[in-house]
């Protein structure tokens, strides 16, 4: 007890770590400094108190402060090395922009730009118009609107078109998406009222005719993006739910969740049904995201026939959820790669991961253990093994990518500690624990990253010895 005392006694002045730092980081603001140097006393003071310091020096106890001043001086929202092979990875900013993208963000924020400006007549434009051609272009849609998200995108489009009245919907459509955010959350929110028909597994045409009546304003079709239900299951499709609607003078809408415009299944993976493919059965809205399969900066795109359209334009709502003249950019250089499929591929970094080829991550595996071998203690085990990637962002929930990745196992470390010190590193890097190993999974790692990672866990070793 004494000795811990003895210790506490010991914790500089605050004021003389203020002062210490000051000396450092001449540039830093007092209040900054300040909270390192109480937050550096703080957790010296908490360590002796748990028996895990016994020994304490004021440059031991400004190294805390100075580490903590580093950390307070770094930016909240990072950049990271995805090596967890989930391309589009929800809690990971989901889609990497393509340099096009990255580049007209750029040129639009440090410049001014014609947002609202109609550089033929002089006069206020609409900012929908620098999207609008292209996506008309693409899809053969009459008309199109993009807001801020998905989410928004669906809850304005039933506010303008079914508020106060009846949405039919199937109720093995009533998905959840990542954060208990459901579509019937979204349906009360628009005004509309939700009428659910079908079992969970089945749902028959008859279902819906059946629950047609005078309140009825649309029929909506939500595609199961993000799971799948098999076995003795039933649902109606787009063309049979369209026939439906054009008998009873209904409009019908569908929510594709993560729209792609590019046929998966001509890459080896399951096929999902395209924006085209869609709007060909003669659905009257559609709407899907522009951050998840379509590779490209959050939004909610929606499409479909002009009356719709022109409606939900007109919607006050359109004001709280438009989109800005970053994600419009960023947007627009996306969705002009697409006029070329092999291109889009080519440079749309999504697309890039989703289709490379499980041969071409082998060899980068290879590479990557090789490095590795050269840079790490020769007790650490190291190889590459076979792995299951994901598609990610709620999309493809089937698919199951072969890949192959860099298992790392270490005496030194547990894989739960080298995992979290691999997110503390700078900049972090995520990964995941298979089989008592730490993977790196080649497909959501970028070839520039290879280098990286292999320095960010040489430094981790050498810390410990």
């Amino acid at each position: 007890m004494k000795e811990r005392e003895a210790l506490l006694r010991k914790i500089p002045a605050v004021h003389e770590l203020i002062e210490a730092l000051r000396q450092r980081w001449p540039r830093l603001s007092e209040k900054l400094v300040t909270q390192a140097a109480r937050k550096a006393t703080e957790s010296v003071r908490e360590e002796i108190l748990k028996g895990i310091r016994q020994s304490i020096s004021f440059e031991e106890v400004l190294k805390v402060a100075e580490t903590i001043l580093k950390q307070l001086k770094r930016p909240h929202l990072r950049r990271v090395v995805n090596a967890t092979g989930v391309v589009v990875h929800t809690n990971l900013g989901r889609s990497i922009l393509p340099k096009e993208a990255l580049e007209a963000v750029a040129e639009v924020s440090a410049h001014y730009s014609n947002l609202e400006f109609d550089l033929h007549t002089g006069k206020r434009g609409s900012r929908y118009v620098h999207v609008e051609e292209i996506l008309l272009e693409l899809t053969g849609a009459e008309a199109a609107l993009v807001v801020n998200n998905n989410a928004a995108a669906v809850l304005i489009t039933l506010n303008t078109l079914a508020a106060g009245k009846e949405v039919i919907v199937s109720r093995g459509e009533l998905v959840e998406i990542g954060g208990s955010f459901r579509i019937p959350d979204v349906m009360a929110r628009s005004g509309a009222i939700l009428r659910e028909v079908g079992a969970t597994n089945r749902t028959h045409l008859r279902d819906y005719e059946e629950a047609i009546n005078e309140n009825t304003a649309l029929l909506m079709k939500v595609h199961k993006s993000n799971y799948a239900i098999v076995g003795f299951t039933k649902e109606v499709s787009g063309a049979e739910l369209v026939a439906l609607g054009r008998r009873y003078h209904l409009p019908v809408i569908e929510d594709l969740g993560s729209g792609c415009f590019v046929d998966f299944s001509k890459y080896g993976l399951l096929k999902e049904p395209t924006v085209q493919e869609v709007l060909a059965t003669g659905v009257d809205v559609v709407t899907f995201s522009g951050d998840k399969l379509l590779g490209g900066p959050q939004a909610g795109i929606i499409l479909g026939r002009r009356e719709f359209i022109a409606a939900i334009r007109k919607n006050p709502l359109n004001r709280a959820v438009r989109i800005d003249k970053m994600t419009l950019a960023a947007l627009e250089a996306t969705l002009r790669l697409y006029r070329d499929e092999k291109e889009a591929i080519e440079k749309i970094p999504t697309l890039r991961m989703i289709t490379t080829p499980s041969e071409i991550l082998k060899k980068r595996a290879r590479r990557l253990k090789n490095k590795l071998c050269k840079l790490l203690p020769p007790e650490t085990e190291i190889k590459v093994v076979e792995t299951i990637s994901r598609v990610g962002g709620g999309a493809l929930p089937l698919a199951s990518p072969k890949s192959y990745a860099v298992a790392l196992r270490s005496p030194q470390f547990s894989p739960t500690r080298l995992e979290s010190s691999l997110r503390e590193a700078n900049p972090p890097v995520i990964a995941r624990i298979e089989e008592d190993a730490l993977l790196f999974d080649l497909r959501t790692i970028l070839p520039e990253e290879e280098g990286l990672i292999s320095q960010i866990l040489a430094q981790i070793f050498a810390q410990k010895d």
